[in-house]
């Protein structure tokens, strides 16, 4: 059985590893075609168009590996299949639940690639490209969610950023407090603002409104120390879609959400996402194990490789669509985030248990 499992993993490995990268070349070329567009704007020019292309080959590993998996697994038993060399296997008493156990390792394996690649290498590498991009073709400017720019909650206070440069300085900051009744109390005006550590902000050419019961009084200020729980890794964080981001990250910005009582169900679907994900790549190989055991008269490696790539744009849409979904419905977030990956995960046993009983 270890020989076996040694053969039937070097065959599942090689053919996932074709797969994957033919799948990243077309998309890197889809991607290139795209970023032509913005070449030749500002500093940005077809060298730093290929990087950024680069730096998006992480994350493109973590969306397709559970579909690469599949159509790995797709091809190699079929070539198993088409060389009688799973029939001599099951003449052998090597039976569905034996080829199970035997694919489940490299399965997991596999998983485990796709949380470090999703966990570790795709923020920075996304954060990187978003950096490289903004700061060839719009002088550094990191978010602009608005006409008016950045906008954030900050315990009793709005805070307003015009621009957000890449390495988390502010420009043209205002600070809208309010006191328990929500009531306004003042608004602030600094020209810049620079990260000194520890929640401290240094906001440079400073003028503040109070709003006091007398009437309004009127101060400005050359340096003024500012203390919020902003920071440059929570406004990095706006660089990077809640998909893309890490557990760490969206776990701590949900937390900073929740503080300020804002909306969560995006980050907390996306985090959801991202946990049970890598358990999408085992799903994927046990769909694939049912197709090993159809005749050859009832479709080649072709005809199984389309029902592969069928079965996986089905699955990455129903999970873009539960996501949605969850959102619009209010659904719990981890019903819409794990619901796509259980449905397929039963289909795969359903089959393996139907072929068993045939």
């Amino acid at each position: 059985m270890k020989t076996l499992r040694r053969y039937v993993g070097r065959q599942i490995l090689g053919a996932t590893v074709l797969v994957i990268v033919a799948l990243l070349m077309l998309f890197s070329f889809f991607d290139l075609i795209q970023e032509l567009g913005d070449v030749g704007k500002g500093r940005y020019r077809l060298s730093l168009a290929l990087l950024k292309v680069t730096l998006a080959i992480p994350s493109h590993v973590y969306e397709l590996f559970p579909v690469a998996a599949l159509l790995g697994t797709l091809f190699a038993l079929a070539q198993m299949v088409a060389h009688s060399e799973y029939t001599v296997m099951r003449v052998s008493g090597v039976s569905a639940r034996s080829m199970l156990s035997i694919i489940l390792p490299l399965g997991l394996s596999f998983a485990a690639f796709t949380f470090v690649i999703g966990e570790f290498v795709t923020p920075l590498s996304e954060n990187a490209a978003q950096r490289l991009l903004l700061k060839a073709t719009n002088t550094g400017v990191v978010a602009q969610e608005f006409r008016s720019g950045l906008w954030v909650k900050d315990d009793r206070s709005f805070v307003n950023v015009t621009q957000v440069s890449t390495d988390a300085d502010l420009t043209g900051v205002r600070i809208y407090e309010f006191d328990d009744r929500s009531r306004l109390v003042s608004i602030s005006s600094a020209l810049s603002g620079e990260f000194r550590g520890s929640d401290r902000w240094k906001l440079r050419d400073v003028s503040k409104t109070e709003f006091l019961p007398e009437g309004t009084r009127a101060t400005r200020e050359a340096e003024v120390d500012w203390r919020s729980v902003l920071n440059p890794a929570i406004l990095s964080v706006l660089m990077v879609v809640p998909e893309r981001m890490s557990v760490a990250d969206l776990y701590n910005y949900i937390g900073h959400l929740r503080d300020n009582r804002q909306a969560t169900e995006r980050h907390e679907i996306a985090l959801y996402s991202k946990i049970t994900y890598p358990v999408a790549v085992i799903v994927m190989m046990i769909i694939a194990l049912p197709f090993a055991y159809s005749r050859s008269r009832e479709g080649g490696i072709s005809a199984k490789l389309f029902i592969g790539i069928m079965l996986g744009l089905g699955f990455h849409l129903a999970s873009r669509l539960f996501g949605h979904l969850g959102l619009l419905n209010a659904w719990p977030p981890l019903f819409s985030a794990a619901f796509p990956t259980a449905l397929f995960m039963l289909g795969g046993f359903g089959m393996l248990w139907w072929v068993e009983r045939r």
